[in-house]
């Protein structure tokens, strides 16, 4: 099926990201291409962006929407966590020196949601609408499988992630009922999972709230993926790339993904540790830039009417501090 996904909130990450023509700019989660096409265009000679993504079907489909911008587009299959070593080797193959690249790059994005392709391909697993193969990895040649999670993981681990992950109450019997019915036979497909769901979840439950399968899914999909580890260990990394005036956006999705982001702006802002009552800081940690926006920015009114999924996304925008390399 063709590779298909609908921006989020592409005019506030375009207009938050003040692209200078020249810049180098990183669109971390690449996808389709539909926010890397917008920022592609406003580049000029000397200008390039350098599109990442671990998923391969992506990437191809990013190539022949970019096409039209091949010479100041240079894609990377990669995970984002392993972005400050895709700008070494993308300024190394321009001939600008090594693998030092802190301070060089003017603007970074990632939009962390699922795409509209992996969500509506069954093959893929990551829909709990279709019965299909149980996957889930957003790089299928790497990484562990929802089939291995769900059929080895311990029922004291999976109720832990489908706590954490998914914030479902219903944890516990889930991951107990999944214990029981692999003793029987290996789980192979979303929909056996998704009956093992249905029959955990009291009936009161399941009448609001949505699909009582989307928190179960959502769990199994992050710790196959490895997403807030992943996010949480990168936050620092990609604001040291940042040229001094250069900007940070981050698209999420859920609450577990937006309170690692706010917190790490937050903590870039101001990372002194000083008890409240010194007069002076005496722990010589600098601020690295500020965060710009206080609160998240959403989607308006008519990207709502267009696009359901946008429902829950949300912007947050950090700035390096002007003068600041490291």
């Amino acid at each position: 099926m063709e590779f298909r996904h609908t921006s989020v909130l592409l005019e506030e990450v375009i207009a938050g990201l003040a692209i200078r023509p020249d810049g180098i700019y990183i669109d971390g989660t690449l996808g389709g291409g539909g926010h890397s096409y917008e920022i592609a265009s406003r580049l000029t000679e000397g200008g390039c962006l350098i599109g990442i993504d671990q998923d391969e079907e992506a990437l191809r489909a990013a190539r022949e929407r970019l096409a039209p911008f091949a010479d100041r587009v240079c894609f990377v299959h990669d995970n984002y966590e392993n972005m400050q070593g895709a700008a070494a080797r993308f300024f190394e193959e321009r001939g600008e020196g090594g693998t030092e690249v802190t301070g060089r790059i003017n603007g970074i994005l990632l939009d962390l949601g699922v795409s509209s392709y992996q969500l509506d391909n069954p093959e893929r697993g990551f829909s709990y609408h279709a019965d299909a193969p149980l996957d889930m990895r957003m790089d299928r040649g790497a990484g562990i499988s929802a089939k291995e999670i769900v059929n080895t993981w311990s029922v004291q681990e999976l109720t832990r992630i489908l706590r954490e992950y998914g914030e479902e109450r219903c944890a516990a019997k889930i991951a107990a009922n999944i214990a029981r019915a692999r003793e029987e036979a290996p789980l192979e497909t979303t929909g056996e999972l998704v009956r093992i769901i249905e029959k955990s979840i009291p009936m009161k439950m399941r009448a609001r709230g949505g699909n009582p399968c989307k928190r179960t899914f959502q769990a199994i999909r992050i710790a196959c993926n490895r997403e807030l580890e992943v996010l949480e260990n990168s936050l620092d990394d990609m604001i040291e790339l940042l040229a001094p005036g250069g900007r940070l956006c981050i698209i999420t999705f859920h609450s577990l993904e937006d309170r690692i982001v706010k917190n790490a702006f937050k903590r870039n802002e101001n990372p002194c540790v000083c008890p409240p009552g010194f007069p002076v800081c005496v722990c010589g940690r600098v601020s690295r830039g500020r965060v710009v926006t206080r609160k998240p920015i959403l989607p308006g009114t008519e990207e709502l009417a267009q696009n359901r999924r946008s429902a829950s996304a949300k912007l947050r925008i950090f700035e390096k501090k002007e003068g600041q390399q490291t």
